[in-house]
């Protein structure tokens, strides 16, 4: 059993909780997901790691209530543990195998949207502990959802487009993209976008013509996160791979987004029918 030793609400509907993971703590590294279960027989909820201390034996993980069972996840509380907390999985992030003096004179970009902000943190978090400076893009649908923030600045150079110009730049993270790489005239070496699947399609369709590099991370696919079940398989330069076991992260001007977006609806209709019998229960019982 995993302990949840802290937890915080930062938007609604999205919680932070860390939990107490001694070994996966120890050997979690930028990029990699943990899979988590609220009981035995539960379901399997693939999470990209949002943080973690080797020296407290945490794992930080951010959760939005979107199905059935993270809505279990974020009802639980301090003190309640979870059943599996099974990890670290998943490939890390490639640029933590570059020699140090490459990666020092390297500069990135980052895009995230939404409890997309989260998995971006601790990557950005390490390349600052290396010496490198980063450029951080968070998005979000207003001011009220945006996520990280003040960690982030600590880290990064803070850049924020809302939807309805309630904080920062008003519009989409491709507009304030465009504004800091052609109005700016900024350069990057690498652009990493992590968020919402159509996010992620449209930052790479910018970024393309400017030839810069982009990686996504296709977490979101996920459902077993053993390579197994086979439902996250994605298309990347005309090869089937597994997102849990290839990934998470790809490069994202070789991904086929149309299809991992039909293959992300897959159980939407039993994700939604399992959330409406779920409503007409007793909400105490999301901790069963």
């Amino acid at each position: 059993m995993f302990k949840i030793v802290e937890k915080r609400k930062l938007a609604e509907n999205i919680y932070e909780m860390k939990i107490a993971a001694e070994r996966v703590a120890r050997s979690a590294k930028p990029g990699q997901f943990v899979i988590v279960r609220t009981k035995e027989g539960g379901e399997r909820i693939p999470l990209t790691i949002a943080d973690y201390d080797v020296e407290a034996g945490t794992v930080t993980i951010v959760t939005q209530t979107i199905g059935f069972s993270t809505r279990k996840i974020c009802a639980m509380e301090v003190g309640d543990s979870l059943a599996d907390f099974a990890g670290p999985l998943g490939r890390p992030s490639e640029f933590i195998h570059m020699p140090k003096e490459e990666l020092k004179a390297r500069k990135y970009i980052f895009v995230a949207g939404g409890v997309g902000t989260a998995p971006v943190y601790p990557q950005v978090k390490w390349l600052h502990e290396q010496g490198v400076e980063c450029d951080v893009i968070i998005g979000a649908k207003n001011k009220g959802m945006l996520i990280y923030i003040d960690e982030m600045r600590k880290v990064a150079n803070v850049h924020i487009a809302t939807d309805d110009g309630s904080e920062g730049y008003k519009g989409m993270v491709t507009g304030l993209l465009e504004e800091l790489v052609v109005k700016q005239g900024k350069k990057y070496d690498e652009c990493v976008c992590i968020g919402p699947m159509i996010m992620m399609k449209f930052v790479c369709l910018a970024t393309k013509p400017w030839d810069l590099q982009t990686t996504v991370s296709l977490n979101a696919l996920m459902v077993d996160g053993t390579g197994m079940c086979g439902a996250c398989r994605v298309s990347v330069g005309g090869k089937t791979l597994f997102t849990c076991v290839d990934g998470p992260e790809f490069d994202g001007h070789q991904v086929d987004f149309d299809e991992a977006m039909r293959r992300q609806a897959m159980y939407r209709t039993q994700e939604r029918t399992a959330v409406e019998n779920h409503e007409h229960k007793d909400c105490k019982c999301y901790g069963e």
